[in-house]
């Protein structure tokens, strides 16, 4: 890879116009990232080299930098190669070395490309070329078109005829319009702008289920397709299904080549233009078709790359419940439930397996095993997966709780997505090498709800259940993506470093797989950390990694107050000025943060942005920036599709948002989608800008259709008035419930959730 460095003054320019940010923040940002820094650690701790660009425009400098280089390093292959044969003249050099695009880069190589033998090869070989450059060149001679083909005729090189020497001249034209790099930059544009996407049904293709059934006659045109409908014609093709091209007048690209190509009327003006067709047709049509089938996947898969990343990100900081004791059940019919307790850090502490949905004498038994649990362990709350016979176990849970008057002890349904994946991991084997994977599951709920980052790191994200075609999209580019993702919601909360599992710690800045084993290694032999900087002594960490990863470490009760904060410590110095100024250790700052009012900033070595930084940590040390614990009340009457009406009004939880709408489940096993047009009663362009992943709603039912297992809801129909006549249920509306956070306040004198 080249040197990130020596990208020339040009390209940074162009990259600063790109991105619309100053030219002193991208030069920062690419020093920083040559010399091994991290995005979070840049985006956090060097704002003032950077202007304060946050993460999103870190990660794009990065991602321009990495394109660049590679560019820079294949320009100066495409040059040596050229420079090899003899045909780099100062002119191509100079387009060359202008060029800022990978495709119009090998546009500009395709003439001096190694090649396969062609039609124009053979030509060439037969001596054609003077006459196909007669033609090019569109100059009177003395002697006429006729005249010079028939002293090209030579039967010994395979030349019969005339017409044989006139059709290989054309072979050799065609063959040069067609890598024409401004010409075929023109024909992209155009197929961009006026080409039509068109999907049709294979010929004896099977669409048992009728999946693709929209697109078995379909047209688009290719600058608005939206990315997931391209999406689904790929599946559909690469299913056998569908098949799918582009479709474009075929006038409009001969016009422009006639343009490009014809200057003159001459005696070679009709072979000039049947050597035009020919090179649409023959050359440039599945050219540059291909070429912008391969833009429009790039364009669809980034934008599902992106979809996949906003739900993820969201999932991934939901609100936990914090450290409290929990029951966790992993719900089944015939096989049980099983059920784990864990404590408030997520240790197991029991598990066992209950049938409340066999029999009368199971509900019973269930009941006694639970209530055996429940007076054994300090639990604090029950979490029940949402698969399969969740409702019927939550029913089961309510109805216990109601019966023995347990009022300290709230339940809630959790997403499972992915819960079976971990309990059949390495990971889960390293942790409960002797467990059955279902009651692996069952730990893996309870723990979601306590922290559901902390959990879900564990998982591959692919396997959570909240991407759109995920398979289908550049699977390297995903899971890179991905992985920036769980970083930035790592690093944004932090960890604890002395209860962190090393799945978790590996996404620390700077902290790799390797020294993420060795941290957790170090703990179990020498016990809980006291300081950030006892990390020094663990293998593999030196002052790089310390200086990348420390302040996302979090070490609560240790030798150092600041150790618990987002502040790193190459900025304590800056507290103990805080300190000395106010005349109050730093332990009474941070029990007491209104001492801050008193602060006369100016007295102080630091940049403005650390100092905000600082004080905003102070004033609320090792805050979690996760919102509030909340979970939606599903209705009792409502478990099964069967249940859902035309016209009910339901609480749920958005599980995952697309380019079309939003998924919600509301709690009957089967999500029901809010379209985009449900989603707000004002114009969006994306669902992103109405909900996000993990956002608990209200909705009304439109439709639910038990054959289908469809269901149609709205958001928009509850903001507003709706002009439409209210429709009649025939089972009646939900009765208003009290939100799980009422409840909790009722309980805040008994226990607190953080």
């Amino acid at each position: 890879m080249t040197d990130t460095n020596s990208l020339p003054p040009e390209i940074l320019v162009h990259i600063a116009q790109t991105l619309g940010l100053p030219m002193r923040g991208i030069l920062a940002v690419i020093e920083l990232l040559d010399q091994g820094g991290t995005v979070p650690f840049i985006a956090r701790y060097r704002k003032e080299a950077t202007g304060n660009l946050d993460e999103v425009q870190i990660r794009n400098i990065e991602e321009k930098r990495a394109y660049f280089s590679e560019l820079v390093e294949r320009r100066a292959t495409i040059l040596s190669s050229i420079a090899e044969q003899g045909k780099l003249t100062e002119e191509l050099k100079t387009r060359i070395e202008a060029t800022l695009d990978k495709s119009e880069l090998e546009d500009l190589y395709l003439p001096y490309r190694p090649k396969r033998r062609t039609k124009a090869t053979i030509a060439r070989e037969k001596g054609l070329e003077p006459l196909a450059r007669y033609i090019w060149s569109q100059e009177t001679s003395a002697d006429s078109l006729e005249s010079l083909a028939a002293g090209l005729v030579n039967a010994e090189l395979g030349v019969s005829t005339v017409d044989e020497a006139l059709e290989g001249a054309r072979h050799i034209i065609a063959e040069w319009i067609s890598e024409d790099a401004d010409l075929r930059k023109a024909l992209r544009q155009l197929m961009f702008e006026e080409g039509v996407v068109i999907s049709r049904k294979a010929v004896d293709a099977v669409d048992e289920q009728e999946k693709f059934k929209m697109y078995y006659e379909y047209r688009e045109p290719v600058k608005s397709i939206p990315s997931h409908r391209m999406l689904a014609i790929r599946r559909g093709e690469s299913e056998n299904i569908l098949y799918f091209l582009i479709e474009l007048e075929q006038e409009r690209p001969l016009a422009l080549m006639r343009k490009h190509s014809l200057h003159r009327q001459g005696d070679w003006t009709a072979n000039l233009e049947l050597a035009i067709e020919d090179s649409w047709q023959r050359l440039l049509n599945s050219s540059i078709q291909g070429e912008v089938r391969f833009e429009l996947k790039k364009r669809s898969d980034a934008e599902a790359i992106q979809v996949f990343r906003d739900n993820l990100y969201n999932l991934l900081l939901a609100p936990p419940a914090g450290p409290i004791s929990v029951l966790g059940i992993d719900p089944g019919l015939r096989t049980g439930c099983k059920i784990a307790v864990v404590d408030e850090t997520g240790k197991l502490l029991a598990h066992d397996v209950i049938y409340p949905h066999t029999s009368k004498n199971g509900i019973a038994e269930a009941a006694r095993k639970v209530e055996a649990l429940l007076q054994k362990h300090t639990i604090r709350a029950i979490a029940i997966g949402n698969g399969t016979a969740s409702r019927e176990t939550d029913a089961f849970v309510r109805d216990f709780l109601r019966e023995k008057g347990i009022q300290d002890i709230f339940s809630v349904t959790v997403s499972e997505s992915g819960a079976s994946v971990y309990s059949a991991s390495e990971i889960a084997r390293q942790e409960f090498p002797d467990l059955d994977l279902t009651v692996r599951g069952a730990i893996s709920i309870a723990r979601r709800l306590q922290d559901p980052l902390s959990e879900l790191v564990k998982v591959d994200p692919k396997s959570i259940g909240v991407g759109q075609y995920q398979h289908d999209v550049d699977q390297r580019q995903l899971q890179e993506s991905l992985e920036s993702v769980i970083e930035s919601c790592v690093n944004r909360v932090g960890v604890d470093l002395n209860t962190s599992s090393w799945t978790l710690l590996r996404y620390i800045a700077g902290i790799t797989e390797r020294t993420a084993l060795n941290l957790v290694a170090y703990r179990d032999q020498h016990g809980r950390f006291r300081s950030r900087t006892q990390v020094l002594e663990v293998s593999g960490i030196g002052p790089k990694t310390f200086e990348q990863a420390a302040g996302f470490l979090r070490i609560r009760n240790g030798d150092n107050p600041l150790d618990m904060t987002a502040v790193h410590p190459e900025s304590y110095p800056v507290v103990e000025q805080i300190a000395q100024s106010l005349q109050a250790p730093v332990e009474e700052i941070i029990r007491n943060p209104q001492l801050l009012e008193r602060l006369d900033r100016n007295q102080l070595s630091a940049g403005s942005f650390t100092l905000n930084d600082i004080l905003e940590e102070l004033r609320k040390p090792g805050r979690d920036p996760r919102d509030t614990f909340v979970a939606p009340i599903f209705h009792d009457q409502v478990r099964e599709i069967s249940d859902v009406q035309e016209g009910m009004v339901l609480e749920g939880v958005v599980t995952n948002v697309t380019k079309f709408g939003a998924f919600v489940d509301i709690g009957v096993h089967q999500d029901g989608l809010v379209h985009i047009s449900e989603l707000s009663d004002r114009f969006i362009k994306e669902p992103s800008e109405a909900v996000k992943t993990g956002q608990i709603v209200k909705v009304k039912v439109l439709s639910a259709d038990t054959k289908t297992k469809r269901i149609a809801l709205s958001i928009k129909a509850l903001l507003a008035p709706s002009s439409r006549p209210a429709a009649k249920s025939s089972k009646p509306a939900p009765k208003p419930q009290p939100t799980l956070n009422e409840k909790l306040s009722a309980l805040s004198t008994k226990w607190k959730v953080r």
